[in-house]
């Protein structure tokens, strides 16, 4: 595994993991299933860097035009870990990213969630979260 922030801008391929980086002590198993997808997994702490760093590198690194797959993983329940999930629209809203595939996953009991797109953006609003819980 690789630190994201450390990695050079050339050195990706096709299919590009960006992990949380207490997903392989805390989800072993989970991490190896990850693994057997592409070695290429790289690792980011958002408790202790922000956000638009990733935007930012991560965009430097699509520039190159290599990489055609982003898998986002993390724990579940992490505040801090949630914001790995957030970066695909970040990237959207600052480049094309059209022709990438972007697979979310969280990771439970050592198995892999997939996590669409929609849940992803109502976790940012809680005013709706509110309102789908009250008409129950």
């Amino acid at each position: 595994m690789k630190d994201l922030l450390k990695t050079n801008c050339f050195d990706t391929n096709e299919t590009m993991i960006i992990v949380g980086s207490c997903l392989e002590s805390m989800q072993p198993e989970g991490y190896k299933e990850l693994k057997k997808i592409s070695e290429n997994i790289y690792d980011v702490c958002l408790e202790k860097e922000h956000l638009n760093m990733l935007v930012t590198k991560v965009i430097g690194m699509l520039a190159r035009g290599k990489i055609k797959k982003i898998i986002f993983a993390t724990v579940d329940k992490s505040p801090h870990c949630v914001q790995l999930h957030y970066l695909r629209k970040e990237l959207e809203n600052a480049i094309d990213i059209s022709k990438i595939d972007i697979v979310n996953y969280v990771v439970v009991n050592n198995e892999l969630i997939e996590i669409p797109l929609d849940v992803i953006s109502l976790s940012k609003n809680l005013s709706k979260l509110k309102e789908i819980l009250e008409n129950k």
